[in-house]
């Protein structure tokens, strides 16, 4: 789907996207400060000695100096300075390993600084050891207790203030207290300050569009209904392929309601933390109703609603399953939650819980499919807009040839093919370049460069040629638009079609489709008597079709009308096949014997057709590419163009026939 481009730009309101700060990132700063401090900071430490030490030091001469500092009143303290060869020899050994390199390494308490004195001289002489009686030597130890409470402060002040940051960045103290873990990360767009987008914005999508138009119509009149007896839905469940407009849609009912909206991803619950998940769910409707009434929009909510596993072995206490069982009990429990309703999307509503899914909680499934032809045409014209087109520009050609594309693949046509206009110097956007961006997002880039034999050129081109001669021929295989031998992506030559937008398909026209699928393998055995490895991509398409036919459809005369599709998506979770050995050979043979049916016919109509393929094969190899009018121009018209001429016309005779008699 689409948004209009003339819709204004508006700033968001200020906070709304403002990035939050991470607690991990400061824990890992903090030790990293602790261990560099504990790494950097000397823990050497001079040794209290006594006086039978120290008389053996000065006896053998090691002490350099003492020092003698008065400490208080009678109280002094000797330190004793080591030679630098008894440095050494004391470091040496494990009871001295932590005395300090400078400075003074020992220290002794003497009873009085003269008997200290005396006892020095008798041990050393007169003329040994020089003692300083008052030497002003500054004590550490004040220092390093100083620097020690400094260091410690500045880490707890620098903690308090990356804390108060994050308690502000993440909007106040909330359910998670200062760290704000279990608040809710949603942001919250009122009509003041979200960018409008309304339903007129929103391209095709009409039957959706209706169903939650009604809710906006709700929340807008309430008496209407509320007089009649009637309850607002608790919520609705968009579902559809990825690309289809669900987002788009959820902005337009916010844009419309003028009521506060939420939103918020289903991952955002998610987190590594045990009970974060229900955290921010009970934050998230706490807020909500305190903004009553109001709308709850939860994006691609198969992250945190997929089915509850039925083995408690496995899960025994799963994150995701609490989350889940508090969302439960939010939308629809023992407490009252009025005035709240809650929008999800996903694109896998197969594998939701079904306590999710049941009527109470999510009252409507809003099913938002791929665009019909009308609707493609619709979501062109919005794309178009920004776009400097050619005049003669057909948006009712643009829409047939893009059958299957989502809101968002048209988008990006439309983008590719400003870029190749551009790329070529064009004053406008036109034709072409609607056609090679269709190309580039089907096919991929073209690869002129890649080296190619001859004969896998030829050979490339009569394969191509088999696809087309064969489609074209059967009356009930798509039409074809386009044939090329140019290499795109992974593949050597590529053939487009154009599928009939039908809902249901016949066992004849499978039959059609996979014969035509097979017809490049064909061409090749017929023609060169080989097989390549080129119809891979062929062969599996028609072997998963042929399966389907069997297993899934009830196509199968052995089999009868038996489906073995399992439409809840559990499958994948059984240990076990929902049938048996005999019958999965049974399916097997069935599966082949299509397969080999599809072949006779797609064989029968290149033998018949022999001399068509080969001149389109030779028109193939001598312009690499070929269109639709070349095809006809070689195998004429199509027997289905042919029988709907005439069926229109015998439909025009009889109304004239009614006219004549009237």
């Amino acid at each position: 789907m689409a948004e209009n481009n003339n819709t204004k730009n508006k700033t968001p309101q200020p906070g709304l996207l403002k990035p939050r700060m991470n607690i991990f990132w400061i824990y890992g700063l903090l030790l990293l400060l602790i261990l560099g401090y504990w790494a950097f900071t000397d823990r050497t430490a001079p040794k209290q000695i006594g006086w039978p030490v120290l008389e053996e030091m000065l006896v053998k001469g090691e002490i350099d100096s003492i020092g003698v500092l008065r400490t208080g009143g009678e109280q002094q303290q000797a330190h004793i300075f080591l030679k630098k060869n008894a440095i050494e020899s004391y470091k040496s050994e494990q009871q001295y390993r932590a005395i300090p390199q400078d400075g003074y390494q020992f220290y002794y308490n003497p009873p009085t600084t003269q008997i200290f004195e005396n006892n020095v001289k008798e041990a050393v002489g007169e003329n040994g050891v020089k003692i300083v009686p008052e030497y002003q030597y500054k004590n550490n130890a004040w220092t390093g207790i100083i620097w020690n409470v400094i260091f410690f402060a500045a880490i707890i002040g620098f903690w308090f203030f990356m804390m108060r940051r994050m308690s502000k960045n993440s909007g106040g103290g909330g359910a998670g207290g200062i760290f704000n873990v279990g608040k809710a990360k949603a942001q919250m767009f009122d009509k003041d300050n979200s960018t409008k987008v309304t339903f007129k914005d929103v391209a095709g999508l009409e039957e959706a569009k209706v169903e939650i138009m009604e809710i906006v119509d709700f929340l807008k009149k309430p008496e209407k209904y509320k007089e009649l007896g009637g309850k607002i839905p608790k919520g609705a469940l968009l579902v559809g392929p990825p690309g289809t407009g669900k987002t788009l849609l959820a902005k337009a009912v916010a844009g419309e309601a003028n009521v506060p909206f939420f939103s918020i991803s289903g991952s955002d619950f998610v987190e590594m933390f045990v009970g974060v998940g229900a955290s921010r769910v009970r934050d998230l409707f706490r807020q909500a109703k305190e903004k009553a009434p109001c709308i709850v929009f939860i994006d691609e909510i198969d992250a945190i609603g997929r089915a509850r596993s039925k083995n408690a072995g496995y899960s025994s206490n799963d994150e995701r399953e609490n989350t889940l069982n508090q969302l439960l009990t939010e939308m629809d429990g023992f407490g009252t939650n009025s005035g709240v309703i809650l929008l999800a999307a996903t694109n896998r509503a197969d594998i939701l819980d079904k306590a999710l899914m049941r009527a109470g909680r999510f009252d409507r499934q809003i099913e938002v499919g791929l665009p019909e032809l009308k609707e493609r045409i619709e979501i062109f014209e919005v794309h178009l807009k920004k776009l400097k087109l050619a005049k003669d520009l057909d948006r009712d050609f643009l829409a047939k040839q893009t059958p299957g594309f989502s809101g968002a693949d048209i988008a990006n046509v439309c983008n590719e093919a400003a870029l190749i206009a551009a790329r070529n110097n064009k004053a406008a956007v036109d034709k072409d370049d609607f056609l090679a961006a269709i190309d580039r997002i089907v096919g991929g880039l073209e690869r002129r460069s890649v080296v190619i034999t001859p004969e896998e050129k030829r050979i490339t081109a009569y394969h191509e040629a088999g696809h087309a001669t064969v489609s074209w021929m059967l009356e009930h295989a798509h039409p074809l638009i386009k044939v090329t031998i140019i290499p795109r992506g992974r593949s050597l030559g590529a053939a487009w079609y154009l599928p009939d937008e039908r809902h249901n398909t016949t066992r004849e026209q499978f039959m059609h489709e996979m014969a035509s699928m097979l017809g490049g393998r064909l061409a090749e055995e017929i023609f060169f008597g080989i097989a390549s490895t080129g119809a891979l991509n062929d062969l599996e398409r028609v072997t998963k079709m042929a399966y389907a036919m069997v297993a899934y459809y009830g196509m199968s005369d052995k089999l009868g009308n038996i489906s073995y599709y399992d439409s809840t998506g559990q499958s994948d979770m059984a240990f076990t096949k929902p049938f048996s050995e005999k019958t999965a050979q049974e399916i097997d043979s069935e599966t082949k014997n299509l397969i080999s049916e599809a072949e006779r016919l797609a064989r029968h109509v290149i033998e018949t057709s022999r001399e068509g393929l080969t001149k389109l094969a030779e028109l193939l190899l001598e312009r690499e590419v070929i269109f639709t009018e070349d095809v006809e121009n070689i195998l004429g018209r199509r027997l289905k163009d042919i029988k709907k001429e005439q069926e229109e016309a015998a439909k025009a005779t009889s109304l004239d026939d009614i006219s004549i008699t009237l």
